[in-house]
């Protein structure tokens, strides 16, 4: 099982950044896909969720700025991140998760996002 993420860099306030996760040795399509990150010094928290029928959930930090979707086909998760601020700084992790006869957790190696004030 692979999570690759990509798409992470040094970017000024305001400006904006697209994440990709590619996954690889999954049931990609019926997986619960999220974005999480972590900042030094702090535990890692949800930023977004999409469910296998394209449901959406929000931390409310990034509501309105950030958009999370899903191709199937691809086997592909995306985080669109606009109006980016600097307490957005973190490293961002890739998480796979299905519940049910089909039990897993993965997660990808992360990507640093940095955004300069």
């Amino acid at each position: 099982v692979q999570l690759v993420e990509s798409g992470g860099g040094l970017v000024q306030a305001g400006g904006s950044l697209r994440l990709s996760c590619t996954s690889s040795g999954i049931m990609f399509s019926i997986s619960l896909m999220g974005w999480y990150r972590q900042a030094p010094g702090k535990q890692r928290e949800m930023v977004a969720v999409i469910t296998s029928g394209g449901t959406t959930n929000y931390a409310d930090s990034v509501k309105g700025r950030f958009t999370i979707s899903r191709d199937n086909a691809k086997n592909t998760v995306y985080l669109q991140m606009n109006s980016l601020k600097s307490e957005d700084t973190a490293v961002y992790y890739c998480k796979a998760e299905h519940r049910g006869l089909l039990q897993y957790d993965y997660w990808g190696q992360g990507t640093q996002v940095t955004v300069s004030s």
